[in-house]
């Protein structure tokens, strides 16, 4: 019989399992004080200096895929080849690259401290390189940062978010050598022109779902299904080229500019299918491995690719002769000298979790197949409008404290929390997303425990997404903002939904002052359409309030186009 996952978390904590060597190294959370602490709530403050964000990226958002010169990319070449959802592409998106004062008049009634997004690399460098420099699209994002500054939001810049030039792309792109000194370069352009101001740097963003699903299921942008070998080429052109970048910082701008470099890496949180199997943890371990640690190993501890990892494909090719499902470049010994300890801070994003269990994979390219595992789902976790995402708030600390125990050690940076949410249909009620709500107060509630009961230095929450966006292959089908956008009118305008106002109450209370208090405001709570009103440029709203609760009400008065 199937236990549930509280059952089994049950089991754990009251049986005895968790004294088990295998268990103990990374699946009974650090710290726990005890089982009925797991599934409390707690109403508690984060610290007094702790960053709330939310976030956007370029090509999900920006839209004006072909103004100004703007270069074109994986993603633009994608939507036009009809691979999105019902044809659907990124050439008005939510029209961001028309609309700075308003998007950032929206953030600050949000109240947020700091705000994520990417930079196109096609909009700066249309071409993929600085000979082709483009001023309207450095202008642009100057304009973005000024406002932001302006209104005593912390920019954060994402280097790389999934849109490579597609010129680029022509050439190869990232299984190509030549593609780790071309970003180099963009890199140091990037920090040349917008370091005055921006102090935090992500250089890839979820880089594991572009190696995953540009390059090896070709799900995403640019369409390529090679798990066997560039999926494996991807990751090592990644890591490469983020540690140029960092040292490019390191050596040129950290003294002048003091920010920080790192890299925002997305991972699931694995738990054994049966935890009292050393096979179920030791199969979880490698799911972990596969994804995260894919990226964490060689930042974080040695610079080169973990032993798990390298023995499991090293087992494939020998099970597999002939049909190799796996090739795994190496690093010089210089190259992993250059890549450890490249990150400033641990970058995590993190939506979802997976119970895993061991099975004989075969010789089936893939995480799965090469790993020797299978991942799946409870049946009783809270599903959402994706497929993959399933709500488990407790794998967010237990993926925090994994982290800590295991990659910081050494190398002791603090954690942000650079992407945290779910999407909903877009049907029905678009305005009333109670689901997301709960999602978010549990995620973020755990993230506190975390810190609290925990010791692990998490600094930043980031609630994916800021606005409704193109999202890759499913288009705009699914919507993850806390701004819902209204895709059929060609203004494009924005429309706080609950889950904003939920948001916003948060960050004014620097967490959880009473649950009993969050669930009298939402339940009777109900948001019909606003009417549009003409936007608020940042410099006729007043730099300081006395409480972000005014801005919240005009919020709800106020749809902007």
């Amino acid at each position: 019989m199937l236990l549930s996952y509280k059952d089994q978390t049950w089991w754990m904590f009251n049986q005895g399992p968790c004294k088990h060597p295998l268990i103990l190294v990374g699946f009974c959370w650090a710290g726990l004080k005890d089982f009925q602490r797991l599934y409390s709530y707690i109403t508690m403050t984060f610290p007094a200096s702790f960053q709330w964000a939310t976030s956007s990226e370029s090509f999900k958002v920006e839209g004006a895929w072909a103004a100004d010169g703007k270069g074109e990319t994986i993603w633009d070449r994608f939507g036009h080849e009809n691979q999105a959802f019902n044809n659907h592409t990124v050439d008005t998106a939510c029209d961001s690259y028309r609309k700075v004062d308003v998007d950032v008049y929206l953030l600050r009634g949000l109240g947020v401290n700091t705000y994520q997004f990417s930079i196109s690399w096609a909009r700066v460098f249309p071409s993929g390189y600085r000979a082709s420099m483009s001023n309207e699209g450095v202008l642009y994002y100057n304009n973005l940062i000024n406002a932001l500054v302006e209104s005593g939001i912390r920019p954060v810049a994402t280097l790389y978010h999934w849109d490579l030039p597609q010129a680029m792309q022509d050439e190869g792109g990232w299984t190509k050598d030549f593609i780790v000194e071309a970003f180099k370069d963009y890199a140091d352009f990037c920090f040349s022109q917008f370091g005055d101001r921006v102090k935090d740097w992500n250089t890839f963003s979820s880089p594991w779902v572009v190696s995953h699903a540009g390059y090896g299921t070709g799900e995403h942008a640019p369409g390529v299904k090679d798990y066997v070998t560039a999926s494996y080429q991807v990751t090592h052109n990644i890591l490469k080229s983020h540690a140029e970048a960092w040292h490019v910082y390191n050596d040129k701008y950290r003294g002048p500019q003091g920010g920080k470099v790192g890299i925002a890496l997305n991972s699931d949180w694995a738990q054994p299918g049966d935890p009292m199997k050393p096979e179920d943890v030791a199969a979880a371990e490698r799911y972990l491995e596969f994804m995260l640690g894919w990226f964490a190993h060689p930042i974080f501890i040695d610079g080169d690719y973990s032993q798990v990892l390298k023995t499991q494909i090293e087992k494939k090719k020998t099970d597999c002769t002939g049909s190799v499902p796996a090739v795994l470049p190496t690093f010089t010994a210089e190259e992993k000298a250059r890549i450890k300890g490249t990150s400033d801070f641990f970058g995590l994003n993190h939506y979802t979790s997976r119970l895993v269990s061991s099975s004989v994979g075969g010789c089936v390219p893939g995480p799965q197949g090469v790993g020797d595992f299978r991942a799946y789902v409870d049946p009783s976790w809270p599903t959402t409008a994706s497929d993959w995402i399933v709500s488990l708030p407790s794998g967010l600390r237990s993926l925090l404290a994994y982290i800590k125990n295991k990659y910081l050690t050494t190398h002791n940076v603090p954690i942000y929390i650079t992407g945290n949410g779910m999407p909903t249909e877009y049907s029905g009620d678009p305005l009333n997303d109670t689901s997301r709500i709960d999602y978010l107060s549990g995620y973020i509630n755990e993230a506190l425990k975390a810190i609290t009961d925990d010791g692990v230095d998490v600094q930043r929450f980031t609630v994916q997404s800021f606005m409704d966006g193109f999202e890759g292959k499913q288009g705009y089908s699914e919507r993850f903002g806390l701004l819902h956008v209204n895709f059929e009118d060609s203004s494009r305008p924005r429309s706080p939904k609950q889950s904003a106002y939920f948001y916003a109450q948060i960050i004014e209370q620097n967490g959880f002052v009473s649950r009993k208090k969050v669930n009298e405001v939402f339940e009777g709570l109900k948001i019909s359409q606003a009417p549009r009103l003409p936007p608020l440029p940042p410099s006729e709203v007043p730099s300081m309030v006395s409480t972000s609760c005014l801005i919240i009400a005009s919020l709800f008065v106020l749809s902007v186009a």
